[in-house]
């Protein structure tokens, strides 16, 4: 049996030890072969030995994540625990079957069951549609998400972008650089991009275009190859601005739209390109909508109750 990790936003030589020191541990345990090179780890052994080390590697990774560094007795606890837990055929410890990402935290994972099928249909199509209340993971999610495929491989750049309604034309009289001028309006991307990735890993990243944070107005005659592309509070976004968004779609990119259909701040809330879209794109192989709801908020326990109550205003006002 083999098994491959690949590493992309953990440092490699603050996992592996001095000298591979922390895999030469693992092996003098576990009856399996552990190659690293680089950001690649390959295991190789039987079935039990190769799960076994997977697991540690695993766990080493959430301990390196939470913590910011990694001690040989940190691996040889692991190990022990590992091997024990699974030596009694105790399951708790495994590693969870749906890991998204390993943010700075540890292992991302879906916590509701409407978060469990928003991971399926992304697994499933390139664009897709998140829509849900605040709270629900919508976007945290889409950036785990685009996080994971760049430490893949499977795209060379992030793309995350949000409409800003509230500047309209006065842009250019607001003080600063461009980036001076729109940064209030992206700073909810930056702060999932900050509780999954390091400050320096993040600067570094930036700097090097691999993510790129821009006011969906920006994104206006690119094509965007091998990208993940993220749109948050899309319910902003006009029709033909969605259309836009859509079309700068290239080769060997994916998409995330997310957006709460009952928070648009549009002068005519008929003009959001969200609330239409499911209409126009709804029998498109590829794309998948996932509709999230109360019950997948993942934040403070009132704001599931805040929502019910707004809920229950609206639904009062609506009644003749």
């Amino acid at each position: 049996m083999e098994k491959t990790i690949e590493l992309k936003t953990i440092e490699p030589t603050a996992l592996f030890g001095v000298g591979d020191a922390h895999i030469k541990l693992i092996e003098a345990t576990i009856s399996a072969t552990i190659i690293a090179r680089g950001e690649i780890i390959k295991i190789k052994g039987k079935t039990r030995d190769v799960e076994n080390a997977h697991e540690v590697l695993h766990e080493m990774m959430e301990t390196l994540s939470s913590k910011g560094s990694l001690t040989v007795r940190n691996v040889q606890n692991l190990i022990a625990l590992v091997t024990s837990v699974n030596g009694n055929n105790n399951g708790e410890h495994h590693v969870p079957n749906i890991v998204i990402h390993y943010g700075k935290k540890g292992a991302i994972v879906p916590k509701t069951k409407g978060q469990e099928e928003y991971v399926k249909i992304v697994h499933k199509n390139d664009v897709v549609f998140s829509i849900g209340p605040a709270g629900t993971g919508k976007t945290f999610l889409a950036v785990a998400f685009a996080m994971a495929a760049l430490e893949h491989h499977e795209v060379d750049r992030i793309i995350l972008c949000r409409p800003a309604v509230e500047a309209g034309e006065s842009l250019g009289f607001l003080p600063g650089d461009l980036k001076e001028k729109v940064d209030p309006y992206l700073a909810p991307l930056y702060d999932s991009l900050r509780i999954i990735l390091s400050e320096n890993k993040l600067n570094q990243l930036i700097e090097r275009n691999v993510i790129e944070v821009v006011p969906l107005a920006y994104m206006r005659g690119r094509t965007m190859d091998s990208a993940y592309m993220i749109l948050d509070e899309a319910q902003n976004a006009t029709i033909m601005q969605m259309k836009m968004f859509l079309t700068r779609l290239g080769i060997g990119s994916r998409a995330i739209v997310a957006g709460d259909i009952t928070q648009i701040d549009l002068q005519n809330q008929s003009d959001s390109g969200l609330v239409q879209v499911a209409t126009i794109l709804k029998d498109v192989d590829g794309i998948g909508f996932v509709m999230l709801d109360k019950s997948d908020v993942v934040r403070h326990h009132l704001v599931m109750k805040i929502i019910q109550a707004y809920d229950k205003k609206i639904k009062q006002k609506k009644k003749p």
